[in-house]
């Protein structure tokens, strides 16, 4: 039989760690692949890294169709939601997941709008063999706003807008930083913010700098606002700092006084 694999469709999934890979081959050997194989036709949806070791040690495996799949878009979309569901997918990947079932959704629905009102209401009917194609396409508000993709994703409406300007903005190596957890989230979205060379020799230098850049990127964004604040009669972050700080010696030099006067009144 043959099985494809598409390389699309295979981009939905992070690789496994060296110590994720060697637990399912070693489960793999001692029990054989238990679990049926999910193909569309002759395309591979899900089981990609069994099949790769079933292929790497001639191991048997089963297969199942699913039949429900109309389009490679009712795939991504089933995939996305089977991955979403992961526990082990990290917060990055959960975010861009949730971003692409939007996009999915949103090209979906305007091919529905500008085929004409008839169609599209058409197209959201069960297909008349019982498989529920529509099943796979959430209402049409669903990821209307970046609220509901962060339900969807299990995120804050701040993280989802974070991933936004990482994709749009953020080198290769420093999204491939935050994918594999070298930086996180909110340091990867600083560092967006930055001129490319600048976030490709950070990332190229590893952890360490990534941070650096990061507090780069976020103290460049505050000096505007201070230099404002103080424009506009405000103190700024700096002045903040040694107003707090003077506060507090004052604080601790009036309790000295009180502690003082406290010893004399005793001593009468």
């Amino acid at each position: 039989m043959t099985i494809v694999v598409n390389e699309d469709l295979k981009a939905y999934i992070d690789p496994l760690t060296p110590d994720e890979y060697y637990a399912l081959e070693r489960s793999l050997l001692a029990e054989g692949c238990r679990d049926a194989l999910v193909l569309w036709g002759d395309v591979l949806v899900d089981g990609h890294n069994r099949y790769g070791i079933c292929q790497k040690h001639g191991l048997p495996f089963q297969t199942v169709q699913n039949t429900r799949f109309q389009t490679l878009e009712d795939v991504h979309l089933w995939m996305i939601d089977q991955h979403l569901g992961r526990r082990s997918v990290s917060d990055y990947q959960r975010g861009v997941l949730a971003l692409r079932k939007k996009e999915i959704v949103a090209e979906r629905q305007a091919r529905a709008r500008a085929e004409g009102a008839s169609e599209a209401a058409a197209s959201a009917q069960p297909a008349a063999d019982g498989s529920d194609e529509a099943a796979a396409v959430p209402p049409a508000d669903a990821l209307a706003s970046r609220e509901a993709i962060a339900r969807a994703a299990r995120l804050s409406s701040s993280q989802v807008g974070m991933i936004e300007k990482i994709r749009k903005q953020a080198a290769p190596e420093v999204e491939a930083a935050v994918r594999s957890g070298t930086i996180s989230i909110n340091a990867a979205a600083a560092v967006a913010s930055l001129p490319v060379e600048e976030q490709v020799a950070a990332a190229t230098a590893g952890r360490d700098e990534l941070k650096q850049a990061a507090k780069r990127a976020r103290e460049a964004k505050r000096r505007p606002r201070d230099e404002a604040a103080s424009s506009a009669g405000e103190p700024g972050e700096d002045e903040l700092t040694t107003l707090r700080r003077r506060v507090a010696e004052l604080t601790a030099e009036n309790e000295k006084l009180r502690g003082q006067v406290a010893t004399l009144l005793a001593t009468r």
